[in-house]
């Protein structure tokens, strides 16, 4: 019923072109590369909480504030895509984020200030979310776009770069490493996107002004169904990713070293399941995906609010739940580039791209508050349940509905 039927005697789909992989492939590790540099606080955050002598509220709020600023920034980032294409914003994004890379380095560690000011600025690494799901949607028919966005989806696998090679280059040299290496392959990325990117020969380019593009995308359903869905969805790897080596240490007395090894097997979990995500929603439809996901992240945060032993249940569970948000993360665009007009497809993206990036905002500083007022997690973890299972019965209500609605995919083309 959520799939359009296939006449037998239709001609197969079209091969998809190699330059069309190329692409995603490029535009991947562009989302990557500037998810690592996105990523760079957080591992650093225990760090930073002892040397600076900072509360549990501070270190959450040093680590929150690249993702909401690259949260929020997505949204004129998504429209500049859809006008001027990701071969000029790919190396734009990556060049700008080198800036606050260089400063957090060299000069913005010394107080919780220059780090704040630095991890605004460093939130413009996560707008190139918001530049490549247009730039890929773009190169594949639509009955191949939940797979070619949940490839693009492991780009959110460089928060787990950050996570193995942070902390220890920090050990093994200085502070200033992570960020200097970073740096020099944000440079050239950007290079090589200049040189080799090319944006879809029928890209379809809007001509009104942003404002009205913003305005008209702010009209569409679709905004707002998907943009719930990523805040739970994203917004929960997004929470996980930048505070669970602070749950770690905090909740089981792991190293920090542990606790970021493990953030990472979290996220890398979670990459991996985002494809998967959009090739089953391909198959089966997103509602079915959805629901699978979201029900089983219920299930792991209310196992894991008893906080029970790490190995194995507390490890299970938390494996579980990172499953879980990579495959709805990936059916959440399966099921934007199912609705989304094609013109508007990156300035859909920003608003639900920011909508996920503010959903893994405020668990983090509701989590550190809650933990220096009770000494628990567990309260935090409920929250989560509870929102994922209203969450849920969206989904089996309003999206089903919405994707009721809509045309066969060969009648809109």
């Amino acid at each position: 019923m959520l799939q359009p039927s296939r006449n037998p005697q239709q001609a197969p789909p079209a091969p998809i072109p190699g330059r069309a992989w190329l692409m995603l492939a490029l535009a991947t590790v562009g989302f990557a590369v500037n998810f690592w540099a996105w990523a760079l606080l957080s591992p650093l955050g225990p760090r930073f909480k002892d040397s600076l002598g900072l509360s549990s509220f501070q270190q959450s709020l040093l680590v929150a504030v690249p993702v909401v600023v690259g949260s929020l920034g997505r949204i004129p980032v998504g429209a500049l895509t859809d006008r001027y294409g990701g071969r000029v914003m790919f190396p734009l994004v990556s060049l700008i984020t080198v800036v606050p890379v260089l400063y957090l380095g060299l000069a913005g560690h010394s107080s919780l200030t220059a780090l704040l000011v630095g991890g605004f600025f460093l939130g413009v690494g996560g707008t190139a979310f918001a530049v490549g799901v247009p730039f890929v949607n773009a190169w594949f028919p639509p009955e191949r776009r939940g797979l070619a966005i949940g490839l693009f989806g492991m780009g959110m696998g460089g928060t787990a770069i950050s996570a193995l090679s942070t902390v220890k280059l920090v050990k093994a040299h200085s502070v200033e490493t992570p960020f200097l290496i970073t740096a020099a392959v944000l440079v050239v990325y950007a290079v090589v996107a200049a040189l080799v990117l090319r944006d879809a020969p029928d890209r379809i380019v809007p001509t009104e002004p942003l404002s009205t593009r913003l305005a008209a995308t702010l009209r569409l359903g679709i905004t707002w169904q998907a943009s719930a869905l990523y805040a739970v969805a994203f917004g929960g790897y997004v929470a996980f990713s930048v505070y669970l080596p602070t749950y770690l240490k905090n909740g089981y007395g792991l190293t920090q070293a542990d606790a970021a090894n493990r953030m990472a097997g979290f996220v890398l979990l979670a990459v991996a399941m985002r494809p998967v995500g959009g090739w089953l929603s391909d198959r089966v439809g997103p509602v079915r995906v959805l629901a699978g996901s979201l029900a089983l992240v219920v299930t792991g945060a209310l196992v894991q609010s008893a906080t029970p032993t790490l190995a194995p249940m507390g490890t299970i569970a938390f494996l579980a739940m990172a499953a879980a948000l990579g495959a709805g993360s990936g059916a959440t665009f399966a099921f934007v580039a199912l609705l989304a007009p094609p013109q508007r497809t990156g300035s859909v993206t920003g608003v639900v791209g920011a909508a996920g990036g503010l959903g893994g905002f405020v668990p983090p500083l509701v989590m550190g508050s809650l933990y220096g007022s009770y000494g628990t997690y567990a309260v935090g973890l409920l929250l989560l349940a509870a929102v994922a299972a209203v969450a849920l019965v969206f989904t089996g209500t309003e999206v089903r509905r919405a994707l009721t609605r809509r045309a066969p995919v060969g009648a809109a083309h």
